[in-house]
């Protein structure tokens, strides 16, 4: 088990390093705009992405 959840981190550190490789520029600007998103609307956005991110997972399960 401990070796897929290394897997699934290594895998996630290569696709969130893929837009700031490329598009270095519109990377700053992003992180820019989420630093002025207040904490409510973030933790909706991050909850969205977790509950997405699960059901994809479990739908390839």
């Amino acid at each position: 088990m401990w070796d897929d959840v290394l897997r699934a981190f290594c895998l996630m550190l290569v696709i969130e390093g893929i837009i700031p490789f490329l598009y270095p520029q519109r990377w700053r600007r992003a992180v820019a705009t989420l630093a002025l998103i207040d904490d409510r609307r973030l933790r909706f956005i991050g909850l969205g992405s977790m509950l997405v991110g699960a059901g994809v997972l479990w739908l390839l399960r």
